[in-house]
C-alpha cells in the first residue's frame, strides 16, 4: 500500500514511516522544511513539499495515496484553538478527498480528559462536541458521509528517546522552579504508550481499523501523576510538593489544565480489534532510563 504521512519527520510520525516501510508499505511524507524532507528521505520515503495549512497539496498527497495516516499537529500549546482549527480543517481537506473510495485515513486524537466509564476512559468514551480540539468528532463525521475514517487515541505521554512533549516540559518546569510539583493530592492518572508501539497501532489501524473506530493507544492504563512527580524529584534531589491555584499556574504554565486532568483507560478492545500488543518499557522505567 501506498501511505500518505502527515508530521512524518516528528516524533510520532518519523516512527510511523519506519514501521509502514519494514511491513513492505510505500510512504510518502508531508515535509513543510528542508530539513524535514532530508530526514523523511533517508528513511526510503518519498517526499511532497507542504505544510498543515497547504489544503491542496493535503488533497494531493491523498490523491497520490492508497491510505492516508495524519499525526501532524501544530504543537504550540499556547495558541490551541488556532492548532485545532488548523488540525480540523487538514482532515476534512484530505477527508472529502477520499470521498468515494475505500481509501482508509487514520486521524490522531487524544485519550487526555474524555469522560470515564466506570471508572476509565473506554473506546466506547465520547468527546464533548464542546471539546477545543475536534480531530475526533471531525473523523467521525467523515466516517458518517462513508469514507474509511479511523481514530486513534495517544495517551498524553508517547514516550522514547528524543520526547519532547508533556513529560519533558514537567521535568524542565521543575528544574526551573527548584521543585517537583504535582496537582492537588496528586492521585489523578495519566496513561502513556511508548513510541513504538504506537506506530504498530497506527499501521494496525490503517490495514485492518473499522469505519468509524475508536481504538486507545495506550499501554500504562493509568499512572498517579503524583508518581510521576516523585521520580523527577528523586532523579533531580528536588522536594515534591502538591501544588493547587494560583501557584499550580504559576507552575506549570499553559500545562496547569492537561496536568489535573484524571484520565485512566483501557485498552482491551483496542489489543481485540487491531491484534495490537504494546511491548516495550513503561513510561516511569523510560523516564528512570532515558529521560533524566
Amino acid at each position: 500500500m501506498k501511505v500518505f504521512v502527515t508530521g512524518a519527520s516528528g516524533f510520532i510520525g518519523s516512527a510511523v514511516i519506519e514501521e509502514l516501510i519494514n511491513a513492505g508499505h510505500q510512504v510518502i511524507g508531508l515535509a513543510r522544511s528542508e530539513q524535514s524532507a532530508k530526514k523523511i528521505s533517508e528513511v526510503g520515503a518519498a517526499v511532497l513539499k507542504g505544510s498543515l495549512e497547504d489544503l491542496d497539496i493535503l488533497k494531493q498527497g491523498a490523491s497520490l495515496a492508497d491510505g492516508i495516516i495524519h499525526t501532524a499537529f501544530f504543537h504550540d500549546f499556547t495558541q490551541f484553538l488556532k492548532a485545532a482549527e488548523m488540525d480540523k480543517a487538514a482532515i476534512k481537506a484530505m477527508g472529502e478527498a477520499l470521498m468515494g473510495t475505500t481509501k482508509p485515513i487514520v486521524v490522531t486524537a487524544g485519550i487526555l480528559g474524555l469522560p470515564l466509564i466506570e471508572g476509565y476512559i473506554t473506546e466506547e468514551s465520547r468527546l464533548s462536541e464542546s471539546a477545543p480540539r475536534s480531530s475526533e468528532t471531525t473523523a467521525l463525521a467523515l466516517a458518517g458521509k462513508g469514507i474509511h475514517a479511523s481514530v486513534i487515541r495517544l495517551a498524553p505521554s508517547v514516550h522514547d528517546k528524543g520526547d519532547d512533549g508533556f513529560v519533558p516540559f514537567i521535568i524542565k518546569q521543575a528544574q526551573k522552579n527548584g521543585l517537583s510539583a504535582y496537582p492537588a493530592a496528586g492521585n489523578n492518572h495519566w496513561p502513556a504508550v511508548h513510541r513504538l508501539d504506537a506506530s504498530k497501532a497506527y499501521r494496525l489501524a490503517l490495514e485492518k481499523g473499522a469505519k468509524g473506530a475508536l481504538y486507545n493507544v495506550v499501554s500504562d492504563t493509568g499512572i498517579e501523576v503524583k508518581k510521576i512527580a516523585a521520580v523527577i524529584g528523586e532523579k533531580l534531589n528536588l522536594p515534591v510538593a502538591s501544588l493547587s491555584g494560583e501557584e499550580l499556574a504559576k507552575h506549570f504554565e499553559w500545562m496547569s489544565r492537561f496536568i489535573s486532568f484524571d484520565s485512566p483507560a483501557t485498552n482491551l478492545n483496542t489489543k481485540e480489534q487491531l491484534g495490537w500488543t504494546p511491548t516495550h518499557i513503561g513510561l516511569i522505567e523510560d523516564m528512570q532510563q532515558n529521560y533524566l
